[in-house]
């Protein structure tokens, strides 16, 4: 089955100023005492078990090496509901945020601030940042019955952990990026040889195994498979390897977890010859090297990122939440993850946790589609059938809480080592 069924192009010149080492997380594998269905359910007809109030809890770092991330979040959060209230609330009453700070993952901050939010009975929790918060976050979920969706956590190896039925996200796996790969690098007319190089951790390991199964779509194999550690100094080895392979593009899959090894391998491979387009990176290495490499060294050197880029009307909307705002990373997601939070508990006609839970996916997907909360509104006039697509794409669940398909950007490195963004895709 192919995995490109549904592809958008979208052409721009935005510059994007940071990538983060955004998370993943995995979803619930729907078993019959699971919240989540497999398929479109009716509205249930046991009584509600919530009070009444929507209560959104947001779990952003507002403090930490992470605090830039919060801003455009909560403004995407903020911009859901205010939406949401003023076509007249969830199930008739408006809906009420709890803010919280995730803070660090050297802290126990996030545990605290879970537990705030619990006291302070929300139904659902928005957020964090992280993959390592999420995998934190997941057993707390569970025990509160408080399903967590995450705007930004992207690592492939939380859906093989929990599946409870607690956690979603809006934001496509790291691993998913490998059908992103092979598309730009194999679905031409030109086959192109290809040589990946990685760090084989959970992350590189997972993008490993996606992007080699990609590429068999297209009949095409590596030429080069070559694994270097976060503690590598000496890459001597490895470049001669792709050398002899004689590829025509190398694909570095490793994260910040190894920025050191990162940084030393990219400079290997530049000098090996392999500038330009001739180097793609992935979307926890595609970074900010114009303080790592002299003026020049990337220009041209391609990678991919996870997410939509907001249009100028969405920039407009978060802009009225927060007048301050530069940067908008993850705030549709975020948007998103409220909207469908709202919508499941119109449809379950109860705001309580467990019951937004098990009616996530069935909002995501397969009824009629409806493009904003209004218009999911006029359609549950005449059906509890809908299928909301939100402006960070379709965002349709999977049984294990993902998203596919799932949007993926296409970036360019700028004479300062910057990376720019140039066109992006939707791979599902």
């Amino acid at each position: 089955m192919t995995r490109f069924s549904a592809t958008l192009r979208l052409v721009g010149a935005a510059s994007v100023v940071v990538v983060l080492a955004a998370c993943t997380s995995p979803g619930p594998t729907v078993t019959a005492s699971s919240p989540s269905a497999v398929s479109p359910s009716p509205t249930p007809t046991v009584d509600p078990s919530g009070d009444g109030v929507l209560r959104v809890g947001t779990i952003f770092p507002t403090s930490g090496a992470f605090s830039f991330l919060a801003a455009a979040q909560t403004a995407g959060v903020a911009a859901a509901i205010k939406e949401i209230n003023a076509s007249g609330g969830v199930n008739g009453e408006p809906v009420v945020v709890v803010a919280v700070d995730s803070g660090e993952a050297k802290t126990t901050t996030l545990e605290k601030s879970f537990t705030a939010l619990v006291s302070k009975k929300v139904d659902v929790v928005i957020g964090p940042s992280s993959s390592v918060l999420a995998q934190r976050a997941i057993p707390l979920a569970i025990d509160a019955k408080i399903p967590v969706i995450s705007p930004a956590a992207t690592f492939s190896t939380l859906a093989d952990v929990f599946d409870d039925g607690y956690f979603f996200r809006t934001i496509p796996a790291y691993d998913q990026q490998g059908y992103a790969l092979a598309e730009a690098l194999a679905g031409g007319a030109t086959k192109k040889r290809i040589a990946y190089v990685y760090v084989a951790d959970a992350q590189g390991t997972a993008l490993h195994d996606t992007f080699v199964a990609a590429l068999a779509e297209y009949d095409t194999e590596l030429v080069a498979d070559e694994v270097f550690a976060s503690s590598t100094t000496n890459f001597d080895s490895m470049i001669a390897n792709v050398k002899k392979a004689q590829p025509d593009v190398v694909v570095v899959g490793s994260t910040y977890d190894s920025v050191t090894a990162t940084k030393a391998a990219i400079g290997k491979i530049v000098a090996a010859g392999y500038k330009g387009s001739k180097l793609w990176l992935t979307s926890l290495n595609t970074g900010d090297y114009s303080q790592s490499f002299k003026n020049g060294t990337l220009k041209g050197v391609r990678g991919v990122i996870e997410g939509a880029q907001p249009s100028k009307t969405f920039i407009k909307t978060l802009k009225a939440s927060n007048a301050k705002l530069t940067s908008y990373r993850y705030a549709m997601e975020a948007y998103d993850a409220t909207m469908l939070a709202a919508l499941a508990a119109i449809v379950a006609k109860d705001d309580a946790g467990e019951a937004i839970a098990g009616l996530l996916y069935d909002v995501s997907k397969g009824g009629v589609k409806c493009l904003s909360f209004a218009e999911c509104i006029d359609v549950l006039k005449t059906s509890n059938d809908i299928d909301y697509d939100g402006v960070s794409g379709p965002v349709n669940f999977t049984p294990d809480g993902d998203i596919e398909p799932g949007y993926w950007g296409y970036y360019t490195y700028d004479g300062e080592n910057k990376f720019v963004f140039n066109s992006g895709a939707i791979f599902g």
